[in-house]
């Protein structure tokens, strides 16, 4: 048994879920972008109560490291770091593209590319096989004619994520698959979560920083690294 409370905050749904060795205990979420700061650990407690355990039974805490949303980032990974702190637990972080790309079971020979919005025609994205196994650096990329080309020439693709309208504006091979309407939420982290539990791959709690990806102009604070997001 291992009790994880997962939290997912890179995109404009915040969410926070508690899964027991992979399965969904609880969900609890909401969809104001602006309200992740104030509402993210009410949604901790509820999460907690709903799943019919307490803080103190939690065995790790995991967190939804980026790329995404830098304030939405900034704030779960402040969150999660603060929990593993202060209730003694180790910290997992999790790819958020990898966590994004198993929502989306396919057959072997296909490739899955999760898709986040960055900015204009500019998408976050890496491309995995059907174990989430990745085969293309996780990126930034301007969708443009013959965006991922080399992959829809092998095979069916699947793309996934909140950026999926915009890669159709520009995608247009009969092998592109365009999987609708997902909301991402901290319910995709929990399987990933625990394989990295069982395999005690954690993160350093002082020194994890979201993946911003891109630059983001924020100082670094050298006398708590805690705090240095």
């Amino acid at each position: 048994m291992a009790l994880i409370l997962s939290i997912e905050t890179s995109t404009s749904v915040c969410s926070v879920a508690v899964h027991n060795s992979g399965n969904l205990l609880s969900l609890c979420e909401i969809t104001e972008s602006s309200a992740h700061a104030e509402r993210l650990m009410q949604l901790v407690l509820d999460a907690v109560n709903k799943s019919g355990s307490e803080l103190m039974d939690l065995d790790a805490i995991a967190v939804s490291e980026g790329p995404g949303s830098y304030t939405g980032l900034r704030i779960g990974v402040s969150t999660a770091k603060g929990l593993a702190f202060g209730l003694n637990l180790p910290l997992i972080s999790i790819n958020t593209l990898q966590a994004l790309a198993s929502g989306v079971i396919v057959d072997q020979g296909s490739f899955i590319i999760p898709v986040l919005d960055a900015r204009r025609m500019e998408v976050y994205r890496e491309v995995f096989d059907p174990k989430l196994n990745s085969i293309s650096k996780l990126d930034s990329e301007i969708l443009k004619e013959g965006a991922f080309e080399n992959f829809l020439e092998k095979g069916p693709v699947y793309f996934i994520g909140n950026a999926v309208e915009k890669v159709k504006t520009v995608v247009t091979n009969e092998n592109a698959r365009f999987v609708p309407d997902l909301t991402f939420s901290a319910l995709h982290l929990g399987k990933l979560a625990f394989s990295k539990f069982a395999n005690q791959d954690f993160a350093d709690l002082a020194y994890l920083v979201p993946n911003y990806l891109k630059e983001f102009k924020a100082l670094h604070s050298m006398k708590n690294p805690l705090l240095g997001l």
